[in-house]
């Protein structure tokens, strides 16, 4: 008989106690692998950004209009290579459930600025600018609904509607791109601004925000106070930052994340460390005149407190595996749903990593105190005790 069958029998001699210890930590990391997941997605934004990019917003909200005008007296300002703009539309297919990231944006510019983003192709790039009614539609999108090229797709919008009271807008597909980044998201879908803007019934000639590139990262700075002390005391405000800086803004509306992450697991870890390793000490303490007979069979300390330790890393691993594993299908199953709000979520092999050094670490803590108190453990005390 090995060591791993000896470790495996005393982990489930007592199933009950083994099983609820098990369903114990599988919460614990399913937990920890659901809002790991949720604060890498947060902070993907950040990673995709480019460090000659600006977005100009307004300055009482992003999700306060600007006037078109700003387009070309913002493309005039020294330091500015290339600029666009886009306006959210609030999109949902066939139910407000059914949500869809939908942009409309100035064709030509937009698909120039956001080329390092997503593999356009000339031939979608061209069908899309002479298209009024087309749509650019991301690879992981378009497969969720089976839409293929040349589809006539009816979007709808939660926040617009169009003059003749209709909150639907019919788009072709025109074109169907994937990622240019490995951390990007092609979950979206960009239509044309002029078509958008001249079917609303509100807002003409307003739009959410613009993008920039400028001449190099040095001028980033000269070029945001020049654009912000340009519209300064007017009626649309401008703030303008790095796209890093906005990503980051935006995220950090929904809390700190990291921070979120952090205290719930933590007060997770420290609540299982307790439970797991107090019970392991009443389990070792049951079994010590089994311990004593395998010191008399010539049981070393040290295999019996690598045993003692086996149990529960075993105990760790079972657990932190089946809790990854239902953090994972949660993560697959709301991918799609919650793709509006949080792009790209899904467990990536650094989460699992770390999912599996805190295994190993959480079965130590847990293991170590009962662990030394077998390997201290005297033949004659214990035979004594019985």
């Amino acid at each position: 008989m090995n060591d791993f069958l000896l470790i495996r029998k005393n982990l489930f001699r007592k199933k009950l106690r083994a099983i609820l210890m098990i369903v114990s930590i599988l919460i614990a990391f399913a937990i920890f692998g659901v809002l790991a997941a949720f604060e890498r997605a947060f902070n993907a934004g950040e990673d995709v950004s480019e460090a000659d990019r600006l977005v100009v917003v307004n300055k009482i909200n992003f999700t306060q209009p600007l006037p078109i005008a700003y387009f070309n007296r913002i493309a005039a300002v020294e330091g500015v290579r290339q600029v666009t703009f886009a306006n959210w539309f609030g999109g949902y297919y066939q139910d407000p459930k059914n949500f869809v990231i939908v942009m409309a944006v100035e064709p030509e510019t937009y698909l120039k600025i956001s080329s390092t983003d997503f593999a356009f192709t000339p031939e979608m790039s061209q069908a899309f600018v002479r298209n009024r009614t087309g749509a650019l539609v991301g690879r992981a999108l378009a497969e969720r609904w089976g839409w293929k090229l040349g589809d006539r797709v009816p979007i709808s919008s939660s926040i617009f509607s169009q003059k003749n009271g209709s909150h639907t807008w019919d788009v072709t597909v025109v074109g169907i791109f994937d990622k240019a980044k490995p951390q990007g998201d092609t979950n979206l879908m960009f239509i044309q601004y002029p078509y958008f803007d001249e079917t609303r019934s509100f807002g003409k000639d307003t739009i959410g925000w613009l993008l920039l590139k400028t001449e190099s990262p040095a001028v980033n700075d000269r070029v945001i106070k020049t654009i912000d002390a340009m519209f300064a005391n007017s009626s649309w405000e401008t703030a303008t930052d790095t796209e890093k800086a906005f990503n980051k803004a935006f995220v950090a509306q929904l809390g700190n994340v990291a921070l979120i992450v952090t205290l719930v697991v933590g007060a997770a870890f420290v609540t299982i460390l307790m439970i797991v390793g107090n019970t392991m000490v009443m389990a070792v303490r049951e079994r010590t005149r089994e311990i004593a007979v395998l010191k008399t069979l010539g049981f070393s300390g040290g295999r019996v407190l690598r045993m003692v330790l086996g149990e529960t890393l075993l105990l760790a691993v079972i657990g932190g595996t089946l809790g990854l594993a239902l953090a994972t299908l949660f993560t697959f199953a709301m991918r799609n749903t919650l793709a509006m709000f949080v792009p790209g979520l899904q467990m990536s092999p650094g989460i699992v990593l770390t999912a599996f050094g805190f295994m190993i670490l959480l079965g130590l803590a847990t293991g170590l105190v009962p662990a030394l108190n077998a390997f201290r453990l005297r033949i004659a005390e214990a035979m004594g005790r019985g």
